[in-house]
């Protein structure tokens, strides 16, 4: 009898921990592409996904639109309402693959790929509302052509970004200010890497970093670090046998590492996920081996658990591709095996949003049938819902004392304190999912903490205080 006790204790723990399990990685379509016309459709390549301080997702995909095939940006509620907010047409560029990324004045910058004053690509920055500025057209001569990736901020104000063709033929590297003045800082080659099609991340330590889709000692693309000024060094060139033509953004984890992927490459030839320490040193964590996906093109993102996640084009179960979890141990986990109802297909690396859920799309799947997309080829917005706490995001991650700085979340009405690293800062509560608050002087590099009315939150990434005021009192 007693070991009948025993057994249905450990099936009943059993049936709990899978039940657990199945609730904590739980996949959700949020919205068909295709389901209305004008819809963007086919989100390719690095498409950025980034929280606006409304609390809502924006992106853009480089079909769609009003105007058919030059492509749309888009709001998305994390309920799943998508508005379009503006159609791209060949005047004020065109097919703007990149996505978008969030500026600190709450505007959304990116790229078109063709279009413009030259037909060669644009800079664009976009309201939230969707009124859209052009900042540059690019020429086709010294200055780049053919960008795919957006723009990042960094911190000193500036956009810093990289057009994939131009200059020597092979891409450039480039400075944008808010306001449109345009420096071309370098040009790519192919001993030093060529075609940029990887947006940047600014690093800890105030560099760029970045990869290339081929070029190099070997031809199969480099991972490249950069300063402000220019000063450019290859940090590492791929070989095929560790991994082979980067198309995805850099990570940079809470370790200090890079995390990142190959499209191909690898043991299987199916691409790899690896890290790299600053200073060059990759190492494979994970060797795609096509049950468990293939190529993949999308990045990683470090969610607040403190492991990556990732999805592959192609691959898995069903063929169409996967959701994966990986630790910075190189632990990997597929967590869903996507088809052709629930979305088939992912360029875009997953985003997650301070309400703790990741958020991303797919090039095809799904049932949206506008034409010239139809059904199971337009692609879908999805949601992965992993129980991870809400927390806040930093709209810059360093700054001066007595500097604003922006911080995303959700709750923040009523909101009593925030802390920079344990020391009170002055704040300004802008609406319930954006606040403003004064780096403090006494303030040293840690965590942002925000108490609201519903809990503490806490920020995903550490904030570090440039020219502290030591000493004073």
């Amino acid at each position: 009898m007693r070991n009948s006790h025993v057994l249905t204790l450990v099936l009943l723990v059993l049936i709990l921990a899978l039940a657990l399990s199945i609730h904590a990685q739980t996949y959700s379509v949020l919205y068909n592409f295709g389901n209305q016309s004008g819809d963007p459709y086919w989100p390719k390549y690095s498409g950025l996904v980034v929280q606006g301080q409304d609390g809502n997702l924006y992106s853009a995909a480089p079909n769609g639109g009003v105007y058919g095939y030059y492509g749309a940006a888009f709001k998305v509620t994390p309920a799943g309402t998508l508005t379009l907010l503006y159609s791209f047409d060949a005047t004020h560029g065109s097919y703007p693959y990149g996505g978008l990324t969030l500026g600190t004045d709450g505007n959304f910058y990116g790229t078109t790929l063709q279009g413009g004053a030259s037909d060669v690509g644009t800079i664009f920055k976009l309201t939230a509302s969707g009124n859209l500025t052009v900042l540059y057209n690019f020429t086709n001569g010294s200055d780049g052509a053919g960008p795919l990736a957006p723009p990042i901020q960094g911190r000193d104000g500036n956009f810093y970004g990289t057009a994939s063709l131009g200059g020597t033929g092979y891409g450039t590297f480039y400075k944008i200010t808010p306001s449109g003045t345009f420096t071309r800082l370098y040009q790519f080659d192919v001993t030093h890497g060529s075609h940029p099609w990887a947006p940047l991340v600014q690093g800890t330590d105030g560099s760029f970093y970045g990869m290339t889709l081929d070029g190099g000692a070997n031809n199969y693309g480099v991972v490249y670090r950069v300063t402000a000024s220019g000063s450019f060094t290859v940090l590492y060139n791929f070989d095929n046998a560790n991994g082979a033509n980067p198309v995805g953004p850099l990570v940079q984890g809470s370790d200090g590492k890079f995390y990142g992927t190959t499209v191909v490459g690898g043991t299987s030839a199916n691409g790899v996920v690896f890290e790299i320490t600053p200073a060059g040193t990759l190492t494979v964590l994970h060797h795609m081996s096509g049950t468990d996906g293939v190529q993949p093109y999308a990045g990683l993102v470090q969610a607040t658990d403190g492991n990556f996640y990732g999805a592959n084009l192609g691959g898995g179960s069903n063929g169409y591709g996967t959701i994966f979890r990986i630790t910075p141990q190189g632990s990997y986990a597929v967590l869903y095996n996507l088809d052709l109802t629930t979305g088939q297909w992912p360029y875009v690396t997953p985003f997650q949003h301070t309400n703790g859920i990741i958020y991303g799309d797919t090039y095809a799947g799904g049932t949206g049938n506008v034409t010239p997309c139809a059904v199971g080829y337009c692609g879908v917005f999805y949601s992965l819902d992993l129980s991870l706490k809400p927390f806040v995001r930093l709209v810059s991650t360093s700054g001066r004392p007595a500097q604003i700085v922006g911080v995303l979340g959700q709750g923040f009405t009523g909101t009593t304190n925030v802390y920079f690293n344990g020391v009170r800062a002055q704040f300004t509560v802008k609406t319930d999912t954006y606040l403003e608050a004064k780096v403090p002087i006494r303030a040293s590099s840690g965590s942002v903490t925000v108490v609201t009315p519903s809990g503490t939150l806490t920020s995903n990434t550490p904030f570090r205080v440039e020219n502290p005021a030591v000493g004073l009192k």
